[in-house]
């Protein structure tokens, strides 16, 4: 019995296919793109190939995916595990196409993660010059395409000269302005826990009228194979080569198994959407308010008896709904330790919310003091942590992402402190998008908080505008933390007080104490690197201030960072020639006029 069992091993182990008929629907390819169940190569293969997508392969070996109505897309890559397939229009501009498109009478929908609205086009002449609402590649010099979000009211965008051409039902934001390609999920029929297995999908009994399918193993299928059988005698041997090669199958499998199970359920970690009865039990019916804000009010809620969340009312009379497709559109694709995770988002008729994870501590603006107050100054260590720990989060934005997020508004209001006050980047309703490759990006009016707005916002004189605005931000930030002072406007009330970053430059150009009160040497250097590294950060010209790499490796670095040009040798201002007291000022930081 244990020799025919051993033999049977072999027999299984080392079976030869020979002759065996290719199988009809085995996978093709057109150029780069492996064309298997559940699409099938037209006129290639029998109708039971695929289920229910052809696809076609053009003379320039393009793969083309043909959905109603009448609209063709070239595919570009297929995600058999995920089941995801990416697409681009062949002209390059995805929006010409979508008021044909009929995605409910297809197999397909638009991949989850993308915030979706409902959109009216209209054509208008250039004057309006309403340029964030055109779509780049439907627009020209002599008239642009324009798409209202459903939210706006008519008389919030100028579109006098404009005519309406169609609406656009659930559409991605990020389709109609920033991407240039669609990635769309299928779900039936079910095959990637297949895929994921090493099996194969098909359909069963080779019906393609019916959409049930089975899993196979490719090797066992084939028309004739033959066993060729080695002596009994390898048998004991076999067995312990098949045992060993089993278990290390099973451990990769099972291996492979749990890490597409883990990326399967963090693409599951997008916003969920809420119904304002929803928020309303969150929130217990709004009853611990949190905050009060340009845009909205912040109320305390929970999800569950240890899950807490913060979630934003928006004001429906506070601008065209820009900042809650900018939020949902931006922190939904991104999970980071520096940026406040969105749980998610309420629009329900005329009402919005946004659900963001709990911050116990509140915004850094809290904490913001004298280096000499008991009650709530942090001490240098832990600024220091929380200005590299905020600088990397910038970085990311940045660099990390598949876009370059530009978030237009770095204060201290908008960097909250977790339990164990950790930062994370907050509030990105003034975001903006671009490719990682764009150097400068194009603002029809300046965006920020006045105080930390970088001078080329609003005048070009200085400048593209470009990701190093936020650099601008940053360091204001970090001279604020240094200085313990709010930012705000300078009246002719205390016109009189003492710019405290050209204050704090003066000093450390002439090699004195930055006078803020220490009680160690290693406080001392701290503060003295912050308000350095700050001041690089707010060199007027963008040009010369650093990438926020660079500005995390000067934080990470030694405490002996150079010191950077004088940011203020080229601005004509009445504080030029000020006298440095003798004791820290408790002038705050004025705002930043707008230039001619």
């Amino acid at each position: 019995m244990t020799i025919s069992f051993f033999i049977l091993l072999f027999m299984v182990g080392f079976k030869v296919n020979i002759g065996a008929c290719q199988n009809e629907c085995s996978e093709l390819r057109c150029g780069d793109i492996p064309i298997k169940f559940p699409f099938r190569l037209k006129d290639k293969q029998p109708d039971h190939c695929g289920y229910p997508v052809d696809l076609s392969c053009n003379g320039s070996n393009n793969t083309v995916l043909e959905l109603p109505i009448s609209v063709k897309f070239i595919v570009t890559d297929i995600n058999y595990k995920s089941q995801v397939i990416q697409v681009v229009d062949p002209d390059g501009c995805v929006p010409r196409q979508l008021h044909k498109l009929n995605l409910p009478a297809s197999a397909f929908q638009f991949e989850g993660g993308w915030y979706q609205g409902d959109y009216t086009l209209f054509n208008c002449s250039p004057a309006d010059r309403n340029l964030n609402y055109q779509i780049p590649c439907l627009s020209g010099t002599k008239h642009q395409i324009l798409a209202l979000h459903s939210s706006y009211y008519i008389d919030e965008v100028p579109i006098l000269s404009c005519t309406k051409l169609y609406n656009l039902p659930s559409v991605p934001y990020v389709i109609l302005f920033e991407l240039e390609h669609v990635s769309l999920e299928w779900f039936k029929p079910e095959c990637k826990h297949c895929e994921r297995k090493g099996g194969k999908c098909k359909l069963k009994n080779n019906n393609h009228t019916e959409s049930e399918t089975e899993c196979f193993n490719e090797g066992k299928q084939g028309a004739s194979t033959k066993l060729v059988v080695i002596d009994v005698i390898l048998g004991s041997f076999l067995f312990v080569v098949a045992l060993v090669s089993l278990h290390r199958l099973y451990t990769f499998d099972r291996k492979q198994t749990m890490i597409e199970e883990f990326l399967e359920n963090y693409r599951a970690l997008k916003p969920t959407r809420y119904s304002y009865a929803d928020i309303k039990r969150i929130t217990n019916t709004f009853r611990d308010k949190l905050g009060q804000g340009t845009f909205g009010t912040v109320y305390k809620g929970k999800l569950s008896n240890e899950i807490f969340v913060a979630v934003k009312i928006l004001n429906n009379s506070k601008g065209n709904g820009e900042e809650f497709i900018n939020e949902v559109g931006t922190l939904g694709r991104i999970h980071y330790v520096n940026v406040v995770r969105l749980v998610g988002y309420c629009a329900d008729g005329f009402r919005r919310a946004l659900v963001y994870e709990f911050a116990p501590n509140g915004s850094l603006q809290n904490f913001i003091t004298s280096a000499d107050s008991n009650n709530h100054f942090l001490g240098w260590e832990k600024l220091q942590y929380i200005a590299l720990s905020v600088a990397k989060g910038i970085e990311y934005l940045h660099n990390g992402c598949d876009q370059r997020i530009l978030h237009f508004d770095i204060k201290p209001h908008n960097v909250l402190l977790d339990e164990n006050f950790n930062p994370k980047i907050s509030d990105f309703g003034l975001s903006k998008l671009c490719a990682n490759d764009q150097s400068a990006v194009s603002l029809t009016t300046a965006r920020g908080t006045m105080g930390y707005i970088a001078p080329e916002v609003f005048s070009r004189n200085f400048g593209n505008v470009s990701y190093k605005s936020d650099v601008y931000s940053f360091g204001m930030l970090l001279l604020e933390m240094v200085g313990g002072r709010k930012n705000v406007q300078v009246t002719e009330a205390n016109s009189s007080q003492v710019y405290f970053p050209k204050w704090i430059y003066n000093l450390l150009d002439q090699g004195e104490d930055i006078r803020i009160h220490v009680e160690q040497e290693i406080d001392a250097k701290i503060a003295k690197k912050l308000a350095i590294v700050g001041l690089w950060c707010i060199q007027w010209y963008p040009v010369d201030r650093p990438s926020m790499k660079a500005v995390v490796q000067m934080l990470e670095g030694e405490d002996n960072v150079k010191m950077p040009p004088n940011p203020f040798s080229s601005t004509a201002s009445t504080r030029d020639n000020v006298t440095m007291p003798a004791k820290r000022p408790r002038q705050e930081l004025p705002v930043i006029s707008e230039l001619d």
